[in-house]
């Protein structure tokens, strides 16, 4: 069946006896790429193994590029998987290990053979690929599961926690392997726990917590429904005293505190209920007011407390 979408999940749960691994998860995905973001033990890895038919729902319809992922061989021909567990021989070495997965696809032994090379040299593993496995590091496993996870090209690939062992330099070659990857037109999930390691990638993402599914979209969507949620601001200003008592006379801030600075103008860092009201006012009571404001900062401005906001507002935290 033809489908324009990419993944598309309806009313999706995983129960596992008594403990939910999803719980009524719904998504319609288009083409692109895409991060899985949530904590340990949120359903990330329950929602990958769904959508590579590794689990059955309990409830609810998975389709994948238009198909039901469980038992469809020529489905799998057109993912990639990079599972969070090992799942590698020892004895092997990475090359033939690649080469064996790659002729399992279907594909000639000497063809094969040149395609893994091309994906491990691409991984950074060209001095290592002949080397047993048993000797690798964790973070030349994790380049490794990378390499056959793309060696036989599929459309989509599926990445659970690809970035994890890594140093930072084999972060940096992998994003720029992936971002190679979503540039070719190919389409890419991966979840993580990590939010820049998602940045770097891609600013398209799902949040899940609790086998729910909190918000999709951009950063900047997801802002948007925090317009009026609870947030912290920090001000440089010249009078922070008088400016953190204009705010609490104006029923702006729910709690203030001042820190002093080297540069002059000590901050102040005030903490809000209504984030839209506060910065609709503070113009006017900073001018009203006469104070000097050198710098506004909102600490969601990054994905991290963007992150956090959101899983305040799941558990209903003000």
């Amino acid at each position: 069946m033809k489908s324009d979408y990419l993944i598309e999940l309806d009313h999706v749960t995983k129960l596992y006896a008594t403990v939910i691994g999803v719980n009524d998860f719904n998504a319609q995905l288009k083409p692109g790429a895409y991060g899985l973001l949530g904590p340990n033990g949120a359903g990330k890895s329950t929602l990958l193994n769904l959508l590579t038919g590794q689990l059955v729902p309990t409830r609810g319809n998975v389709r994948v590029l238009g198909q039901t992922p469980r038992n469809n061989s020529s489905l799998m021909r057109k993912i990639g998987f990079c599972p969070g567990f090992e799942g590698l021989y020892a004895a092997t070495s990475g090359l033939d290990w690649v080469t064996v997965l790659l002729r399992l696809q279907g594909v000639r032994r000497h063809a094969a053979r040149e395609r893994a090379e091309h994906c491990l040299a691409m991984v950074g593993m060209s001095c290592a690929m002949k080397r047993p496995i048993s000797t690798y590091s964790r973070g030349m496993r994790q380049r490794t599961k990378l390499a056959q996870a793309i060696a036989h090209e599929p459309t989509l690939l599926i990445l659970d926690e690809p970035f994890s062992g890594l140093d930072p330099i084999g972060r940096a070659e992998m994003t720029d392997v992936l971002n190679d990857w979503t540039e070719r037109g190919h389409s890419l999930i991966i979840a993580s726990h990590v939010l820049h390691e998602i940045e770097a990638l891609t600013d398209s993402f799902l949040l899940i917590c609790g086998g729910r599914l909190l918000a999709s979209g951009t950063a900047s969507e997801v802002n948007e429904l925090l317009f009026d949620s609870p947030s912290e601001i920090e001000v440089d200003c010249s009078e922070p005293y008088r400016l953190a008592s204009a705010l609490m006379e104006r029923e702006l801030a729910v709690s203030t505190s001042v820190e002093p600075t080297a540069h002059g103008y000590d901050t102040v860092r005030l903490r809000t209920l209504r984030a839209g009201q506060l910065w609709t006012q503070l113009p006017s009571l900073i001018t009203d007011n006469g104070f000097t404001v050198t710098r506004v900062r909102s600490a969601d401005d990054s994905l991290q407390t963007l992150f956090n906001s959101l899983l305040k507002i799941h558990r209903g935290e003000k």
